[in-house]
Parts: structure tokens; sequence; C-alpha cells
């Protein structure tokens, strides 16, 4: 019976060992490869003869108090040379040995069920050893191996509640016998863990969640002005068009004016050429650049401005063809002169000077495109991480998207405010 016994706890010594070994490397996903596989099923093989030793040669206490050095580091120096990374590796060893602890409970549950005591727990261990791989595997593996690509902050957050059981396990049951003793402090210690990780879970989740219904407002927002914009571009375009149109047909705008003027109707004459001019002005669209994007946003917000007492001012060149994208083009444009706009309105409701200033310069050299906007400021603005920001509902989202799309594309803006005026500059 002893031998059989002693038997059984060698099988199962090895089999836990397995266990918690492909946990691991399923973790870590070291085992992606058919090299990874040979190499790692071959470093377990060799595992196993030390462990062996240790068996046959010491006592089950001596076992457990060197189990660290003679399984666990020899592991990770294994996932190491598989995956070239320590840090996730050791936070899946310290995943895997949290797992073990399924299989324990099950089999301590067993054994106080069913007759035979430490026999029983043994033979359960085994029994329960490749169902609970197997859904490991298959649950849990995946969803564990996906945060292996997130930043080590994360990982070692993920890795803090497994380093807090491995070390409350060892220090507790193995190395000494305070988990045994029953003090309150120590029995009472890993479910005050286990309430600590929950209350980070649903700090961190909660914000998470947040922020992401900040994200999802902003592009619903950034949507909004950007189909706005793209509008308004399409009615400056069909103006455009129309405009040629009046120009093409003048031809007979002409002829039709002789014939009032050959039959004296001269006041009939007079208001059709005010209606055809009032019509073509309404339609003009100003040359800026040689861009036309450029030219129909900025001449839509010069009306926008005129109508509202306000003056811009533009000087510089923009090539016909830029390597951003027109929508970009729009958002950028549209959002920065929006900003400036609505900030002139006090000023232009005081009937004081209020002039925005657009500056665009192209360098050929680099192809990049400087552009800067300013505008008066009345009130102090307030700035964080260098973007201006304000208490009012819909403001700031602006800014974002102007940045957002300036650094996609590799350049530089800044936001400040000096002698009274808030100046935008910017690369792209």
């Amino acid at each position: 019976m002893n031998g059989t016994a002693t038997l059984l706890s060698l099988v199962n010594d090895a089999a836990v060992s397995v266990f918690g070994g492909l946990l691991s490397a399923a973790f870590c996903g070291a085992l992606d490869t058919r090299r990874n596989r040979c190499i790692f099923w071959l470093g377990m093989a060799l595992m196993l003869v030390p462990q062996g030793a240790v068996y046959l040669l010491w006592s089950a206490e001596f076992r457990l108090q060197v189990y660290p050095l003679i399984v666990h580091l020899p592991l990770l120096i294994l996932l190491y040379a598989l995956t070239k990374k320590w840090l996730w590796p050791a936070v899946s060893i310290l995943s895997a040995y949290l797992f073990c602890q399924m299989r324990r409970w099950l089999a301590l549950l067993a054994a106080a069920v069913l007759p035979g005591e430490e026999m029983t727990q043994k033979l359960a261990e085994l029994i329960f050893t490749l169902p609970l791989l197997l859904i490991f595997l298959r649950f849990a593996a995946p969803a564990v191996r996906q945060l292996m690509e997130h930043p080590p902050k994360t990982q070692c957050q993920f890795g803090l509640v497994p380093a807090l059981y491995y070390a409350f396990d060892y220090l507790t049951r193995i190395y000494t016998d305070l988990l045994s003793s029953g003090s309150p402090v120590v029995v009472e210690f890993m479910p005050t863990v286990c309430c600590g990780a929950y209350l980070v879970f649903l700090l961190y989740n909660f914000q998470e969640e947040r922020q992401r219904q900040q994200m999802q407002q902003i592009q619903s927002n950034l949507d909004l002005q950007l189909s706005q914009a793209v509008r308004e571009i399409r009615d400056l375009r069909e103006s455009q068009s129309q405009a040629a149109c009046y120009r093409h047909d003048l031809r007979h705008h002409l002829q039709y004016l002789l014939s009032c003027i050959e039959n004296d109707q001269t006041e009939r004459a007079k208001d059709y050429i005010s209606g055809i001019s009032s019509e073509i002005e309404t339609q003009q669209v100003q040359r800026y650049c040689e861009n036309e994007v450029v030219n129909l946003i900025l001449s839509a917000f010069v009306k926008r401005a005129e109508e509202t007492g306000i003056r811009m001012e533009i000087q510089g060149a923009v090539p016909g063809f830029l390597a951003v994208p027109d929508n970009d083009l729009c958002v950028i444009l549209s959002n920065a002169l929006e900003n400036a706009i609505h900030a002139c309105l006090p000023f232009a409701l005081e009937e004081g000077p209020c002039v925005i200033r657009v500056e665009f310069r192209f360098q050929e050299k680099t192809g990049r495109l400087f552009l800067q906007i300013s505008n008066p400021c009345g009130e102090e603005i307030r700035f964080e991480k260098g973007l201006p920001v304000s208490d009012r509902p819909g403001h700031g989202i602006g800014v974002q998207s102007i940045r957002a799309v300036v650094e996609r594309h590799g350049g530089d803006c800044t936001f400040l405010a000096e002698n009274g005026r808030f100046v935008l500059r910017l690369f792209l």
C-alpha cells in the first residue's frame, strides 16, 4: 500500500508540474510554433529529472520548500528562451499557480466527502487534472494571452493578485504554519485581497467606461462637424459651378440687354442687370490661393464673419495639391475658424476692433504647410496639457479634433494666448 501511495504521489507531482507548465506556456503564447512546442516539451522532460531526484532523496516538506527553485525558476528560464520576455512569463507562471488552486480544492472536497483521506485526495487531483487543463486552455488561455500586448503597467496590475496569492500560500502554508494555526488575521487575508481587487476592478472599469463614453461623444461631434464641413464644401462647389454657368451665358444676357435698350426698356434692363449681379455676387468664391478646398472654406467663413461684423485678414499661399486629405484639411480649418469667430462675437457686439488673422506658409523643400490663426481673447484662458479648456458644455472638442488630425499626419500644433490674442500654430 505504501508503494502504491508513493507511486501515486510521484505521478501526481509530475501531473501538477505539467499542468502548471502547460498553462504558463499557453498564457504567454510560447506554443505558437512547432519549434517552440518541441523545445517546451523537451524542457519539461528535463525539469522532471531534478524533481524526481528531490522526491526520492529528500522529504516531502523539503520538496515543497524548494519547489520554486526546481520548478518555477527553470520554467521561467524556459519561457524566456521561447518568448524573449521576462515580465509576462513571470505573470503567466503566477497565474497558472493560482489556477492550480482549483484543482487542489476540488480534490480536498472529494477527500472530505469520500473515505480514504490522503489517497483519495491524490487520486482526485489526478482525475481533475486533464478536465480542468482542457477547460482553462479553451477558455482562460486566450483571455489571458491577449493581455500580453498591453503595456507593462497593465501586466503588473493583472499579476498583482496571483503574486499576492503565491506569496501568501508559501509564507503561511509551506514555510510556516500560520494558516493552519487559525489566526484570524491570516485566514482573512486572502478574502480581503479579493475584496480589494474587486474594488480596484470596479473603479478601473468605471473609469474606462467613462472615458469610452467621452470618446464616443467626441467622435460623434467630430463626425457631425466633418459632415457639416463636407456639406458646406459641396454647396460652395455647386455655387461656383452655377456662377461659371452665369459667366458662360454672358452672351445671352448681353443679347437680352441689347434688346431691352433697342426697345427703350431701360428700367427692365437695369432690373435685369441688378438681379444678375446679385446672383453672381452671392455665388462668388474668393480666390486666396491655388488650393480649391482652402478657397471654398475661407470664402464660407469670411462671409459668415462679415455677417457678424468680424473682419478676416488672410495672407500666404497654399499649393493646389497637399499630402493632407481634403476632409482632414476641412476639419482643421473649419474648427479653427469656427472657434475664432465664436471668440470674436463678444467684441463684435461691443463694436470694438475685431480682426481674425490667417497666415499660410508652404515649405516646398519639406512639403510642409504652416498655418497660424489668431483672434482677440478677452478673458484669461485656462490650459490643460497644452489645450485650452472651458467649463461650458460642448466646448473644447474642436481643439481636440485639430490636434488629433495634426498628430495623425506627423505634424505639430500649439495653442497659446499672448498680447490679448489667442493663437493657433500648426505644421502639417
